[in-house]
């Protein structure tokens, strides 16, 4: 048996390279579906600030998302990197606020940043190689989210995801912070939301 850490980035890798293996058309269509199911949500419509992620290629598109959020007036926030494995919520006032940052991810330009308190955060939407049906999310490595999540109490907690990315059950450790509720084009699955 090979230890915790030793099968979660093997899992890790098997997982980014189904998704890495998705065409882009693919990837943008089902984008778009999942998108359009998590806007009809009661998660979406109640929330009034909601933080996301500045999508890389071969992750799902959330332009879209962030469009809805601008059009319905809803606060947008997005990660900003302070330091190794840690992150802060830094509100997006529209598309012109955006600027290419490190590693080639979008990032808020210096001078239009106005960081959000985390407690204040209603939605996060989680970015993850896998989760499975009990809330479980195998993350991508850097442990950001699991430090920042518990500092946004009051968020709901979601992933978009391909359907292959939901499975039955992950390793999971103490500190890997559950999610809420897993949206696919397939299915949806709901945790008991606070």
């Amino acid at each position: 048996m090979f230890p915790l850490d030793e099968r979660k980035k093997s899992l890790r890798r098997e997982f980014l390279a189904k998704r890495a293996a998705v065409p882009f058309d693919e990837r943008d269509r089902i984008s778009h579906a999942l998108i359009k199911k998590f806007t009809a949500t009661e998660i979406y419509r109640t929330a009034k600030i909601v933080m996301a992620y500045a999508s890389t290629p071969e992750e799902l598109q959330l332009a879209e998302l962030f469009a809805a959020c601008f059009a319905d007036g809803k606060i947008l926030a997005i990660p900003f990197i302070v330091g190794k494995g840690v992150m802060q919520a830094v509100a997006v006032p529209n598309f012109d606020a955006l600027e290419v940052g490190a590693f080639g991810i979008q990032t808020v330009k210096r001078e239009l940043r106005k960081f959000v308190e985390p407690a204040q955060i209603d939605c996060v939407i989680v970015p993850g190689a896998a989760f499975d049906l009990s809330g479980g999310r195998l993350g991508l490595g850097g442990g950001y989210y699991d430090r920042f999540l518990p500092l946004a109490a009051n968020a709901v907690k979601v992933a978009l995801a391909y359907d292959f990315q939901l499975v039955d059950t992950l390793p999971t450790e103490p500190h890997d912070v559950k999610i809420d509720a897993v949206i696919t084009t397939e299915r949806s699955v709901f945790h008991e939301v606070h």
